[in-house]
This record gives structure tokens, sequence and C-alpha cells, in this order.
């Protein structure tokens, strides 16, 4: 496994991360037992940060990995976890001082743990960004100076907001999905920007939510048809060549050297070992090539989300 620089925290994180969502049964009814057992594997084979959230699994995620963290050792794994959504609906989110940092003890209590490495705003663009940059910010920065988190994160969808938020307020480290992948490269657009912040990246979703695998998307999928339709095509072109377009687009996504480390999250032991197995073959550059050009009118083609105004 490689380890990158994760900006100017001094940390080294494993250039393939665990995603927690999984755990919660975010995707498919998930045996306790099974997603304990992924996350071990995950550990055993080199991986060494976990992303999880609250609003997994509606705080199922977190509880889960408490327990499949019991008894690890601290030193062997670097914890994110974000505060500010509890659920699906707009009322679902609370970015206030007082809940983000009763949050933040919940979260350690259902964790197991004493201090969270990351701890990031979840979803921003459905908050008021005023808010989250002098109210939610600075109280996740008073739990940094009491020891409880290490560093603070935001994440969100649209790219724009990134560097919005950071002319006005310092963050360590920010989480992007869906905006590295083959289809969308928007993250890469803002990396000179991120450098010279010395921001890390937590580059999620490579699979672009199922966007970019064999299967296809879930109904809920909330990509333009236009975009299900291409990605589809793609899924097609590897399947007669006889490879896999899931594969191909976390090789894609792992291998650029500036995205410190890249999301995936599964419940599944033997796929995670996968994973790691394919992060470490070669691209195929004829196969991604095909696939790009399929995959060229609706590059960077995206959707909306959260509060209008921040779209």
């Amino acid at each position: 496994m490689e380890y990158r620089m994760l900006g100017r925290t001094g940390l080294k994180v494993s250039k393939l991360a665990f995603g927690g969502s999984s755990l919660g049964s975010v995707f498919r009814s998930v045996a306790e037992e099974d997603g304990i057992r992924t996350v071990h594997v995950a550990l055993d084979h080199g991986i060494n940060l976990i992303d999880t959230a609250p609003f997994y699994g509606l705080t199922k995620a977190e509880t889960v990995l408490g327990k499949a963290l019991k008894g690890v050792a601290r030193d062997r794994y670097l914890l994110a976890t974000k505060v500010g959504r509890y659920g699906y609906k707009q009322e679902d989110f609370d970015f206030s001082a007082a809940r983000v940092t009763a949050s933040i003890e919940e979260s350690l209590g259902r964790l197991g743990i004493e201090t969270i490495d990351f701890i990031q705003v979840h979803d921003m663009e459905f908050g008021d960004l005023q808010q989250i940059i002098h109210e939610t910010l600075p109280a996740l920065r008073r739990a940094q100076e009491q020891g409880k988190v290490r560093f603070v994160g935001i994440t969100c969808l649209p790219v724009r907001l990134y560097r919005e938020v950071m002319e006005q307020v310092v963050v360590d480290q920010i989480q992007s999905y869906c905006h590295y992948a083959l289809n969308d490269t928007a993250l890469a657009d803002i990396l000179p920007y991120l450098k010279e912040k010395e921001v890390g990246i937590f580059n999620s979703a490579p699979l672009a939510m199922r966007l970019l695998t064999q299967d296809g998307p879930p109904a809920w999928h909330p990509a333009p048809a236009e975009v299900q339709a291409k990605c589809a095509e793609a899924a097609a072109y590897c399947a007669a060549r006889g490879a896999d377009l899931a594969k191909l687009a976390l090789q894609f996504s792992v291998a650029h050297p500036e995205m410190h480390t890249t999301i995936v999250g599964t419940a599944n032991p033997d796929r995670i070992l996968e994973n790691i197995r394919q992060i470490e073959e070669p691209l195929d550059l004829e196969l991604l090539a095909g696939v790009q050009e399929i995959l060229k009118p609706i590059h960077n083609v995206t959707w909306t989300s959260g509060r209008p105004e921040n779209n």
C-alpha cells in the first residue's frame, strides 16, 4: 500500500481509504459481523483511514464501526467522521454550534474513542455558508482546542464552494465526492488552489455512486438521464472487451498522486480485498482512452445539491 502526505497535517494516509457508509446498510442490508470483518481486512491490508458519519444508517454505521475497532490499537488507524447532517430532509441538517458540539460527543461515544482525527462539516451546501464560517467551524476549532478532534474539514458536492469558504476561513481538509472520477474531474481544476492552501484531500465515490459499474446506479441516483446513458454505454464497452468499468474507475481515481486518498465503501470483506489488489495493477491505457471518448459528451455534467443559492 502506498501512503501519501495529507496536506499540512503531517500525516501519511493510505491512497485507498475505507468508507463506512455501507456499515450502516445504506445500499443493502448488511450483517453486522460482515461489516466488522471488512473493517479488519481493510486494516490488515494497509488501509489506515476510515471515514464515516452519524448520517450513515442514522448512526448505525458509527455504532458498527465502534464495535469493529474495539480492541484495535489506536495507532493503527485514522478516523474521520462528520457533523451537521442527521437525516434525509432539509430539517435534518443542523449546523448550530450547540448541535455540532453535542454531535462530536455522541460520535465519540458510539465509536468508543477519545479523539476524532478528522471532524468534517457534512454536506455544507445544505446550510447557510455564513453560519458555517462564523459558527460551525469555530465550534469545531474549540473542540480541537479541547483535544476532542485533531483536524477540521468540510464536505460538499458543489466544487466552487470550497474556494468560497476557504477564502474566509482556514480548514485542514476537504472531502469531495463524484468530482474526480472517469465521468467528472471537476475537482482537478482546483487542485492548484488546494495545494496552495496545503489542504488534505479526501476523494470519495470513485464509482460515482455506482454510475460507473456494470450493474448501473440505484434508482434514486440524481445524475441526469444522459449521464446515466453514457455511463451504461461505457460499461457495455468494457464488458465487450472482457473488462470491468468499476475496476477501471477505481484505478483511474487512485492513480492521481495529488488525490491524497480515495474512499471506497463496502461491507464485503472479499470486495475490499479485491479493491486493494486492483489498485496495484497497471491501468489499461487503451481501455481508458476508449471509455473517456464515450464519456466526453457528458464530462463534468453534474447535478444540484443543497440550497439553490449554493449551486
